[in-house]
């Protein structure tokens, strides 16, 4: 375990040593700020009219949840940003058989990347609790919905950190991860579109697999196990296919 934790600092520690993290996190808060804006705007309009006709807007679920699922649009474009260079980057640059050679698993070395990668993603998150924040100042939300959302974008970045871990490991540009990363991010993102043209059977597949099927339930507040159990199960294979690729390029070297 110990490590684990010193590869993930080193991992976090070189994201904040350029400024690949600071243009992250700074055009992830910027684009949320813009989204908690434009429904914070379109709420107290609504709000307005409802309470004219006796009517009570609940801001969790007119407001927050909108928020949320478009935050989970910045995500596919702003994740292949942080997974792109993770293996690219060693690769490029020579230090990855230092890095097979040296006293650890390939199970360490993939969780350490991994939990790196994770704590730049929760420090995107953390930044936007600045907005929720002013919500709390002069409005009374739930905070259980608000903590389920949150939590449901952890879940969602952890899948996308996973699979774009493994397209890094198999690829020596970073350009080249980066788009093929989104490639899969996209197709992850739409392949529920299909399901509708398909049969009963391969539509009700294809929907399963939608990763953003998945989040709708957190959006509203709600933590259903199977949610829980795909994106856990979705991390592990993408870990899992990291490990059999790092695995290979142990061997070749």
């Amino acid at each position: 375990m110990r490590n684990t934790l010193a590869i993930a600092d080193k991992e976090l520690r070189s994201y904040f040593a350029s400024p690949i993290a600071y243009i992250i996190i700074g055009l992830f808060a910027l684009l949320f700020g813009w989204f908690f804006f434009v429904y914070l705007s379109v709420f107290v309009q609504r709000s307005s009219q409802m309470m004219m006709g006796g009517g009570a807007p609940n801001i969790n679920q007119d407001m927050i949840r909108g928020v949320f699922l478009n935050s989970a649009v910045i995500i596919l474009f702003v994740m292949p940003m942080i997974t792109m260079r993770t293996y690219s980057e060693e690769k490029r640059s020579g230090t990855i058989e230092l890095l097979l050679t040296s006293p650890v698993t390939d199970f360490q070395i993939i969780m350490g990347k991994f939990l790196g990668a994770l704590g730049l993603y929760a420090s995107m998150l953390l930044v936007t609790m600045l907005y929720i924040a002013v919500l709390f100042m002069y409005g009374n939300p739930e905070w259980r919905p608000i903590a389920t959302g949150y939590l449901g974008l952890l879940l969602m970045g952890g899948c996308f950190l996973s699979v774009g871990l493994f397209i890094s490991s198999v690829t020596k540009n970073q350009i080249v991860a980066g788009f093929l990363t989104f490639a899969v991010f996209l197709m992850l993102w739409v392949i529920n579109w299909m399901a509708d043209q398909s049969g009963p059977i391969m539509g009700a597949v294809l929907k399963y697999l939608s990763i953003t099927d998945h989040f709708d339930d957190f959006a509203r507040g709600i933590v259903d196990t199977k949610h829980v159990i795909y994106y856990v199960t979705f991390i592990t294979f993408g870990l899992f296919l990291t490990a059999k690729s790092v695995d290979m390029e142990r061997w070749r070297g």
